[in-house]
């Protein structure tokens, strides 16, 4: 295990698959403790005796992010548990594609609800405890690591209401980082490409036949420990350096 992350605790949302999970695992082998936050209760279990077989401390909590009462619970369990808060990474997320004439405005509100609400509470719940361990822990810093997308980047037909939540959290995250990062609470982003992981699963077969299986099947894509590697390098930097934005893209998609 690497001691680069020692004494510090980190919340990672959506961490029952993909980058959540990659995300956790690489943190707490740089030695934070983490807590794992999904509404999958048997994968965040799996995935904590994973880590703390690997030798890493981890805290399951089950949570529905998207109501504020459990984001906020979510983020109280750590504190009760650990005492302090150092990294917020905002992960969950969904991607429902498809035109916007005849969409399904239920698809857009969970996407409006998972992809922004629930960032936007795990964010107002977790920056008092980051902003006290920025002015008061060993390290004096603190980090919120949002997961964006390319579609934060650039929109395609098809892709409507994802990229407009991938924008806003792009314009949430400057916003942030402008607010709190001279109090030495870095505030960054992580903008990926094509990535294998249940993210596209969530779609129709007829989408998934015309938009997202051809692109995986004509491209290497990235694996969710790309993007971990990526949140790890934001994460540990020195207290005078601040990144405020990673693209991360599959070669054949760049």
């Amino acid at each position: 295990m690497e001691s680069q992350l020692i004494g510090t605790v980190a919340v990672v949302t959506g961490a029952s698959s993909g980058i959540g999970a990659a995300t956790a695992r690489r943190l707490a082998h740089d030695g934070a403790s983490v807590v794992l936050v999904a509404r999958r209760r048997d994968r965040l279990e799996a995935l904590a005796v994973e880590i703390e077989s690997a030798g890493g401390i981890a805290l399951p909590v089950t949570a529905d992010i998207t109501d504020r009462t459990e984001a906020e619970a979510a983020v109280q369990q750590a504190i009760d548990r650990f005492g302090r808060l150092d990294i917020l990474v905002n992960n969950a997320g969904l991607m429902l594609l498809g035109p916007v004439v005849g969409a399904d405005v239920e698809e857009w509100e969970r996407m409006i609800a998972i992809n922004i609400q629930r960032l936007l509470y795990t964010t107002r719940a977790a920056l008092p405890h980051l902003l006290r361990s920025a002015e008061e822990g060993t390290r004096r810093i603190a980090d919120v690591v949002n997961i964006s997308s390319i579609a934060a980047r650039a929109a395609w037909s098809g892709y409507g209401v994802y990229s407009l939540t991938k924008f806003g959290v792009n314009g949430f995250t400057e916003s942030l980082r402008q607010e709190v990062t001279q109090r030495h609470v870095r505030v960054g982003v992580i903008e990926p490409g094509g990535v294998d992981t249940e993210l596209a699963s969530h779609n129709t077969p007829e989408i998934q036949g015309a938009m997202t299986t051809p692109f995986y099947e004509q491209t290497e894509v990235l694996a969710p420990e790309d993007i971990a590697d990526g949140v790890a390098y934001m994460v540990t930097r020195p207290r005078h350096t601040a990144i405020g934005e990673l693209w991360i893209m599959p070669t054949d998609q760049a």
